[in-house]
């Protein structure tokens, strides 16, 4: 930004803290919807156009639940998701399956029993505890706080085909030092007895959404930036998700005050459904407004738990390759630190990569780390009723602000888009490298490594031209074509193929699109099965050609 840099105000940060201090927030409730209506009446008052939407989702509350081992209870909470047992709840031999990885499983037989797991519970241990026929899992917390989670491995509300994915067994967790006492009656080849009994509240609720927009120039009709957040909590969630929210509207309020500086507009959405509908909102509105997003959206900044006491790293955010330089330019400035990066996960509201979006962010600031593995680098306090106000820094919320504003102040007013495909290219190069090294013998990569190539140069030449572009026109033409060419490269990097429906939320390979690819190469030399792995190995190479080569016609400068 050209102008002194934005400085978010330290009290009005808090003062919107203490307001979400004041209620517990699940997904389709009461006092979800009343802080709902002060998020409206804060970011209008800023002269943003505001829409609250309440649509269908299918969302999970967990309720009352008790946990029995050999006739002694112990306390526990059940999970998002999980199924409801009977009154009397179920009762079934525990059986130890370490972290519950696949390689944990091999050789055991979890039918009709309820495993002992180390750690959070989590998607991919529920997903892989249905399809082996356990009847219960026991989760066993890294410490003596018990951590709530939604363990859906569908993405966003389930539909009738996706539905059957959904979790089949009574899902509890429990403490460390408990857990302890159990594992160790496992090994001992004890056979211990537990009785789990749950209550979750699961089916098609309303939840709001709320939609604030602002544009230069009154061009409603504008290219946006997509700024978004989830608002549901578990308990008060003051960090988790309060201080992102307090982000989102001092970022907005200051924003406004500049719009006569900005190049396209911003959108600014709060979800509900995050915590207890995996993903339900946001997934709801990439389906729901596909068209739009895909022709006007050019970039998503996706902010969460900012503010947090003691969250001094900020040198490993998710970001897109195309996007990291935006975000290691904002994090330099403000900390001096400098940020490397990470490849997102499959998590934090990421719902439009198939739409095709350059999207950054989540958690943004995390904690040094310590001894004992957690799920997450937010503090031991996330996801407990101790995410409270005394856990949110003042010191950091606004630092972690002020990085913000920078990435959403250069997104909205840079002339050409700062999408470097540069870097794009490196990091697919750099995959198919490794690939092409492993199926020496069984496929010529060579095309492909040459299509990467050119891509590199096509947007070599882009980022020599933004640079100095200062021709409105020229920069317009310029940057509807890195949004086309975002929606084929885009999913190329992060889902398995599909725009148009979700990929599961189970954890996913960096380059999801090159699995074909990784399978062939995964196989022994000699083996039976590489003709029939080779099939469809040339499908998945012709497919990443064929995107490839429509980017690299969309960037060629000719004409412009």
């Amino acid at each position: 930004m050209s102008e002194a840099p934005l400085q978010p105000d330290r009290q009005i940060l808090m003062g919107h803290i203490h307001e979400f201090g004041k209620r517990v927030k699940l997904s389709g409730t009461a006092e979800e919807l009343e802080s709902f209506r002060y998020l409206e009446r804060q970011i209008g008052s800023y002269g943003y156009r505001t829409q609250l939407i309440l649509h269908d989702a299918y969302v999970s509350l967990p309720g009352k639940a008790a946990v029995e081992i050999d006739g002694n209870a112990i306390r526990c909470i059940t999970h998002s998701m999980s199924v409801s047992t009977p009154g009397e709840g179920i009762s079934a031999e525990v059986i130890y399956v370490a972290e519950g990885t696949e390689a944990d499983f091999e050789g055991i037989d979890v039918k009709g029993r309820i495993i002992l797991v180390d750690g959070i519970a989590t998607e991919d241990v529920a997903a892989l505890a249905s399809t082996r026929g356990a009847i219960g899992q026991l989760h066993v917390s890294p410490n003596e706080h018990l951590y709530e989670m939604c363990v859906s491995p569908v993405w966003g509300s389930p539909s009738q085909y996706t539905r059957t994915q959904l979790p089949k067994t009574a899902i509890c967790t429990i403490s460390r030092d408990d857990g302890e006492r159990l594992r160790q009656a496992c090994r001992a080849g004890k056979a211990p007895i537990a009785r789990l009994t749950t209550e979750v509240d699961t089916g098609w609720r309303k939840t709001p959404i709320l939609v604030a927009e602002l544009f230069p120039d009154n061009r409603p009709d504008a290219p946006f930036i997509l700024f978004s957040g989830h608002h549901d909590t578990w308990h008060y969630g003051v960090m988790d998700n309060g201080g992102a929210n307090a982000t989102m509207l001092e970022a907005a309020r200051l924003l406004a005050e500049r719009r006569d500086t900005w190049q396209r507009g911003l959108r600014i959405c709060f979800w509900s459904g995050h915590s207890h509908g995996r993903y339900s909102g946001s997934a709801w509105y990439a389906d729901e407004y596909w068209d739009e997003l895909e022709q006007r959206c050019v970039a998503h900044v996706n902010v969460d738990s900012t503010g947090g006491a003691g969250a001094d790293i900020l040198t490993n955010s998710a970001v897109i390759d195309e996007l990291k330089a935006v975000a290691a330019r904002a994090v330099e400035t403000v900390t001096g630190q400098v940020h490397r990066g990470r490849r997102h996960g499959r998590a934090a509201d990421q719902s439009f990569w198939g739409v095709g979006i350059p999207s950054m962010f989540g958690s943004l600031s995390h904690q040094p780390p310590g001894p004992v593995k957690m799920l997450t680098a937010l503090g031991w306090w996330w996801h407990t009723p101790h995410d409270t106000e005394e856990h949110i820094d003042p010191a950091n919320l606004q630092r972690d602000t002020e990085i913000v504003l920078r990435v959403l102040g250069e997104l909205l007013d840079a002339r050409v888009l700062p999408l470097d495909y540069t870097a794009y290219a490196a990091s697919l190069k750099h995959e198919l490298d490794g690939l092409a090294a492993d199926l020496a013998g069984r496929m010529d990569m060579n095309v492909l490594t040459s299509v990467v190539d050119e891509l590199r140069q096509r947007a070599e030449a882009i980022n020599r031209v933004a640079q100095q572009e200062t021709d409105p026109v020229r920069a317009e033409i310029i940057n509807d074509r890195l949004r086309r060419a975002s929606r084929l490269l885009v999913p190329l990097n992060y889902t398995f193929g599909d725009r148009f429906h979700h990929d599961n939320a189970l954890p996913h390979p960096a380059w999801p699109s090159l699995s074909g690819l990784r399978e062939l190469a995964a196989l022994p030399e000699g083996h039976a099965d590489i003709p029939f792995f080779a099939v469809h190995a040339r499908q998945t190479r012709n497919r990443i050609l064929s995107v490839l080569r429509q980017a690299c016609t969309v960037l060629a400068l000719g004409g412009i």
